[in-house]
């Protein structure tokens, strides 16, 4: 692999792969060092990467490793799991259904947050990152019924707990 092949093929990458990074690492700062040692990574390997058949799923394998390398450290920083916009007509909107979707939104990243962690990594994949069921276990190293399982239970848990929390009028 060349410069311009890096260039146009692993660069472009670098954005889902900092989302990623940022739902495990919970940092930005820790997030963008996992992305850059993703790319050093894939730099020095480049004489393998013929032998790679998704280099996508190769690199999110790679950042995740990182990610979890950086977890085990002692010196990690906890923020949001990830940024979600539920609608784009802000400026239409009235204060009380802006403050009742961010009231909501608190809720759900609480609660996704709660998950276990190959749940919470299914469900970023799936449902934010929009990776197929196969990438993602291609990328977690898992059977494909295991990602299906996981991202069931997930959704049914979410589901479970906000129905609960809107019928006891929480």
């Amino acid at each position: 692999m060349d410069v311009s092949r890096f260039k146009a093929e692993v660069l472009p990458l670098k954005n889902k792969l900092y989302r990623f990074a940022l739902g495990i690492v919970k940092d930005e700062e820790l997030a963008k060092d996992v992305v850059q040692e993703c790319m050093i990574k894939v730099w020095e390997k480049r004489s393998d990467i013929e032998l790679v058949q998704n280099l996508e799923a190769w690199c999110m394998q790679i950042t995740r490793n990182k990610a979890l390398d950086k977890l085990r450290s002692k010196h990690v920083k906890k923020t949001d799991l990830f940024e979600v916009e539920l609608d784009t007509r802000k400026e239409r909107d009235t204060p009380y259904v802006v403050a009742e979707r961010g009231d909501l939104m608190v809720r759900i990243k609480g609660l996704i947050a709660d998950l276990p962690n190959r749940q919470r990594e299914v469900m970023q994949l799936r449902d934010i990152e929009g990776f197929s069921y196969k990438e993602i276990a291609d990328m977690l190293e898992i059977d494909i019924n295991l990602v299906k399982t996981n991202l069931f239970r997930a959704r049914r848990k979410l589901k479970e707990s906000l129905m609960k929390v809107d019928a006891y009028g929480l």
